[in-house]
């Protein structure tokens, strides 16, 4: 079924394949061109870029109804990262023309944006060379693994359209490898969107487990523990959660901190 007329767009998520959010996504982008959709066949939240060698990488067609038009969907055994390479090397054998990872239950802004498997496989498909695009919905943690109904991704959707078409029909900067999209619940189509940076601070708080002994299994948790209170201005979380408004941060393959060299190296090297 592969147009080559038409761009290609590869889909994921973190969320899994059953994930709502994914097919609004998978809807809005079949405006734009053909999408191919390799998503991870179980919820892989918090997996960053992770390329776990205990993936089984077992690949399995589903047909889905999106639009009431049928679709051949691929589920894989694998990390969202992994089911970027995947779909590239073996589903669409080729190179797609955008990656496109979302869209997920849950915001993904500040130091947490390297744990996000939603980011990470946009960061996967970065590495490729490929034009990538991460797309977050906020919500309660609540619903972070859920596939609840009460979330409705139709402007998110919407947005996702939007920024795919930008990075289809322009030609970014060489140090944007990532658009990270952050969309605020009460979002409307009329909400504006700001470039943001991503900002410093620990946005969720990891809690221990609840359990009488260490060798009992005990699963890590977390809660929201995201603060304006010296939150600057120009941040996805200020953005986000102080001017309710879309933040969209350019994301960087280059982790090098942003320092002078020659003051950095006298430092390291005084006595």
């Amino acid at each position: 079924m592969m147009s080559n007329s038409k761009p290609q767009i590869l889909l994921t998520n973190d969320d899994g394949i059953l994930s709502p959010g994914l097919w609004a996504a998978a809807a809005s982008l079949s405006r734009l061109g053909f999408v191919t959709v390799t998503a991870p066949r179980d919820q892989a939240s918090g997996m960053g870029r992770s390329l776990p060698n205990t993936s089984d990488g077992i690949i399995e067609e589903k047909k889905v109804q999106v639009n009431g038009q049928e679709w051949t969907v691929y589920s894989i055994g694998g990390s969202p990262a992994q089911t970027v390479l995947y779909g590239m090397l073996e589903v669409m054998k080729r190179k797609p023309d955008l990656v496109v990872s979302g869209i997920n239950y849950g915001e993904n802004v500040a130091t947490g944006v390297t744990i996000s498997g939603t980011v990470g496989a946009a960061l996967e498909g970065a590495a490729l060379g490929i034009p990538s695009l991460a797309v977050s919905l906020e919500a309660e943690p609540k619903y972070h693994l859920s596939y609840s109904e009460e979330m409705n991704f139709l402007v998110a959707a919407e947005f996702t359209y939007q920024f795919a078409q930008m990075l289809l029909d322009r030609k970014f900067p060489v140090d944007v490898d990532v658009l990270n999209v952050d969309i605020p619940s009460d979002a409307t189509l009329d909400t504006p969107w700001q470039l943001t940076r991503v900002s410093r601070q620990k946005y969720y708080e990891s809690l221990a487990p609840e359990r009488k002994s260490w060798g009992e299994p005990g699963m890590l948790s977390y809660r929201e523990a995201g603060s304006l209170e010296d939150e600057p201005e120009g941040t996805d979380v200020y953005a986000l959660r102080k001017k309710r408004i879309v933040s969209v941060s350019p994301l960087s393959l280059d982790l090098t901190s942003r320092v002078d060299f020659l003051e950095l190296d006298k430092l390291m090297r005084s006595r």
